[in-house]
């Protein structure tokens, strides 16, 4: 699923801390969330706007929440809107799906004053199964390989949150690679690049707010 590579690209392998600004990591994950009912033709964008195109039920349980909140508040259709609600709890609800499909562990930490819960690889397959998602990517880029669908909205949404440099780690190694990145997004159709367009700027929007 496109939130769930996006979440393992986001997040260190050996800690489960987020690799941006938590706000920004949500606003990617909520991205993620609405890019894969996109993909399945459930939702469409138009002038900004999220429109329901088919109210049948996803099959996964979290796709099938997000489409009814959706369809219970017709009342908001703003992208921006929509990215800013949904990334309140994106990474809870996209970490929780990664524990259930046994991908991390829900891990709590005790400090002196505070406990930390993270989203964690906890052996050595979940593990190595992080590590790779961001270097099956740059697998994919830096030998040309034809990207899926799915594969090009998720450079999308890495370049558009500031992941790229986690994901093409080395410019001089990855030099093609990097100047792949703008193809691999143009054949996206127009939800689509509108999507990452709309959340590349509510990212700019909340770092902006951040330095202040």
């Amino acid at each position: 699923m496109l939130a769930d590579q996006y979440f393992l690209i986001a997040h260190q392998d050996r800690t489960g801390r987020s690799r941006l600004h938590p706000r920004a990591t949500g606003l990617g994950l909520a991205a993620a969330l609405l890019g894969e009912l996109i993909l399945e033709g459930r939702i469409g964008i138009a002038e900004g706007d999220l429109i329901i195109l088919d109210r049948h039920p996803p099959a996964d349980a979290l796709a099938h929440d997000i489409l009814d909140l959706l369809i219970a508040q017709p009342q908001h259709r703003d992208v921006r809107t929509w990215l800013a609600f949904l990334s309140q709890d994106a990474e809870v609800r996209v970490g929780e799906r990664l524990v259930r499909l046994g991908a991390v562990d829900l891990v709590t930490r005790r400090r002196m004053l505070s406990t930390e819960t993270v989203y964690l690889p906890n052996s050595a397959e979940q593990r190595n199964a992080a590590a790779w998602a961001p270097a099956r990517l740059a697998n994919l880029l830096v030998r040309g390989i034809e990207l899926s669908l799915t594969d090009r909205v998720l450079v999308g949404l890495v370049a558009a949150t500031g992941l790229t440099r986690h994901v093409l780690y080395d410019f001089e190694m990855h030099r093609q690679a990097f100047h792949s990145l703008p193809s691999a997004m143009s054949a996206l159709s127009g939800d689509l690049r509108d999507l990452i367009e709309f959340t590349e700027a509510s990212v700019g929007s909340v770092l902006t707010v951040g330095r202040r």
